[in-house]
């Protein structure tokens, strides 16, 4: 089939740019009206946010380690303290110096060795997510003149000077090389060439700090290999060979590898194994498989283990005592929360960090002492201008598909929010890669619920929020799963009379992209507006690019469409290719031309194609951002801006101007 907008894929055809600039104008004169609301938005968002702010400090040796922001900056100081938060501060970096003369800047990887003498940290200042390794001698205070391009993951090795990282391929940006160097030397040493493109490799510490574990992982099996971490100039072991759908992970404690393994257990088992011979004849179960809790993670301390699990859509963590062998799950305050594992960066210790939050309540950070089982909040986040979380509700409902699987929702509002169906309400939804989504809190979302609005999270099939078979259940040749999920989903929210189809505006972004311009398609009956942030548009054509930054790695998410049955699938919902004469809601397509995983010209091409053959008058709008990646602007500032315009055009649409 021909593609009439094939052309826009060339980023150094003059036409493309002078195309970008020319949409970007006509959103501008469209968006002109609520100018002055994008700036009464912004300063309601921004009067929220306490600007010159601290993190709560975590210990790592000898140092307190924090950041802090200034009123102003757009970015934040990475600084720690020796002893406590009394003693002098010593800036490690200084992101607002290192942002000047770019109009992006990211950091990545930001790893000090274990003697606090070096950090090693990356820097992207395109938005491709081109990382360039740099090194600084904390005790001078002196970057080094080394620099390395193409940066994935670091590791300190334990003797403070030599450093593992990874490196990733010029055109895919697959990460596949592991390199050994010491600080200071002109050269590194390749150590491991991932051959198979399905694999992407990273590179970290066990969790008490004795190994260097080289992972290799694609989306449906994994492989680690293991370095001692005092032995640096040694040879990584294998821990098991890579097989077709085995998923599993490891920890380290007390000479045995813990390892997470979906082996005959679809949400995950543990087992144990040691370190000299981890195959599976040596396996003891540790913790068996619970078809109802999926486990997605686990981190060993010192005297515990602290297990990540999943159940009914919740968060929970589960701590287990490694002496009595007891555990229990830390309590929580409200039914639809989140709660994760927070930075805990030393190993011997009984208190554990956590974070939670809910679409009422903000995110807080607890520590948590696994002994006694005292809680103590640290520090909640900050809402300024007087934020009332009794003024508002959060719950969470499940509905019926049309297969008769259950579907959560949750929901927020302000109380007294009329539901009668005159309430205009967002919803977002993302549904891919086993991913979950959470009730999480965002300050930003208060401009729309004191507008009377009601904001909904639809936890679809492809995600991972009720366990693995969820997440198989929309992926390959059954995404249509999540697609039909998240049209239920409204159709319910609109029979049970929380909105109505004149006021239902649905969000999605990047996989959650495709989301919302598939049920565009399907559905567009169903919404007033659609907002679709460097969305995943152009699917068939996509995939069939394997010079792509991670199209072969996608393989094992969508199919491969060079199969004609997989390709067939696809084009029963790519957006672009089901665009057809009939009138659609309005939108507003969000694309970054520097966006390496989603390229701009998904949602140029998809907007054209619209242009040319949609039957309504409502608007259309592609906002192109020339200077930023798949995350949009970098800078706080810039990206609250940003926020707002999304938040007028939403507001525009829900008649709330």
């Amino acid at each position: 089939m021909t593609d009439p907008y094939h052309w826009l894929r060339d980023r150094t055809n003059p036409a493309v740019r002078q195309h970008l600039e020319s949409e970007n104008a006509r959103t501008s004169r469209v968006m002109q009206p609520t100018e002055a609301l994008q700036q009464v938005l912004y300063a309601e968002m921004l009067g929220r946010i306490k600007q010159t702010d601290l993190s709560v400090p975590v210990r790592r040796g000898d140092f307190m380690y924090y950041t802090r922001t200034e009123e102003g900056r757009q970015y934040p100081w990475m600084c720690r303290r020796k002893g406590n938060m009394d003693a002098p501060e010593e800036v490690l970096l200084d992101l607002n110096a290192l942002s000047e003369g770019h109009v992006f800047l990211g950091l990545g990887a930001y790893e000090v060795s274990d003697d606090g003498g070096w950090l090693a940290f990356s820097l992207d200042t395109t938005g491709y997510r081109n990382y360039t390794l740099h090194v600084k001698n904390l005790a001078t205070g002196r970057m080094l003149d080394e620099t390395i391009e193409r940066i994935g993951t670091v590791a300190w090795a334990a003797d403070n000077r030599t450093l593992f990282y990874t490196t990733e391929e010029d055109v895919s940006k697959r990460s596949y090389r592991l390199w050994r160097h010491i600080v200071g030397a002109g050269t590194s040493e390749l150590l491991y060439d991932e051959g198979d493109e399905r694999f992407d490799v990273t590179v970290g510490r066990s969790a008490d700090k004795t190994l260097i574990l080289l992972a290799s992982a694609a989306k449906t099996s994994t492989e680690f290999r293991y370095l001692h971490a005092g032995d640096p100039r040694g040879r990584f072991a294998l821990v098991l060979p890579r097989e077709p759908k085995h998923e599993y992970d490891v920890e380290h404690y007390e000479g045995r590898f813990y390892i997470r393994t979906n082996r005959d257990a679809q949400n995950f088992r543990i087992v144990t194994a040691p370190v000299a011979d981890p195959s599976e004849a040596q396996w003891a179960p540790f913790i068996d498989h619970n078809p109802a809790i999926k486990i997605e993670g686990l981190t060993c301390f010192a005297r515990h283990l602290v297990v990540s699990e999943k159940q009914g859509g919740l968060d929970h963590l589960r701590i287990i005592d490694m002496a009595s062998g007891d555990s229990h799950r830390l309590e929580t305050d409200e039914d639809d929360r989140t709660v994760a594992l927070g930075n805990n960066p030393e190993f011997d210790t009984s208190v554990v960090r956590y974070t939670g939050e809910s679409m009422v309540s903000p995110p807080s950070v607890y520590a948590y002492d696994m002994t006694t089982r005292a809680r103590t909040l640290l520090k909640q986040q900050p809402v300024l201008g007087g934020y009332d979380p009794s003024k508002y509700e959060g719950r969470r409902i499940w509905i019926d598909a049309r297969d008769g699987v259950k579907v959560p929702i949750s929901l927020v509002y302000r109380k007294g929010t009329a539901m009668d169906g005159t309430a205009p309400l967002l919803m977002y939804g993302y549904g891919a890669y086993g991913i979950s989504l959470g009730p999480t809190f965002n300050s930003n979302r208060l401009s729309l619920l004191d507008r009377g609005s009601i904001y909904a999270i639809a936890y679809v099939r492809g995600g991972g929020e009720l366990g693995e078979d969820w997440r198989e259940q929309g992926r390959m040749m059954r995404k249509m799963n999540t697609f039909t999920d998240f049209i239920d989903c409204a159709e319910h929210l609109v029979r049970a009379r929380y909105t109505s189809t004149d006021r239902l505006i649905i969000h999605g972004g990047s996989a959650g992209g495709l989301l919302v311009g598939a049920v565009a398609n399907m559905r567009p009956d169903l919404f007033k507006a659609i907002v679709a942030q460097v969305p995943f548009l152009d699917v068939v054509n996509t995939m069939l690019d394997a010079s792509l930054p991670l199209t072969t790695g996608e393989y094992l998410e969508w199919g491969n469409p060079q199969e004609p049955a997989v390709r067939e699938y696809m084009l029963r919902y790519s957006p672009y290719d089901n665009v057809r004469a009939q009138a659609y809601p309005a939108m507003l397509v969000h694309v970054s031309l520097n966006d390496s995983q989603v390229p701009y010209w998904e949602g140029a091409k998809f907007v054209a194609r619209l242009r040319d053959v949609k039957t309504d008058e409502n608007p259309l709008l592609l906002k192109a951002d020339l200077g930023a990646g798949h995350g949009g602007p970098s800078g706080r500032y810039d990206a609250l801006r940003e926020v707002a315009f999304t938040y007028a055009f939403i507001l525009w649409q829900m008649g709330k101007t």
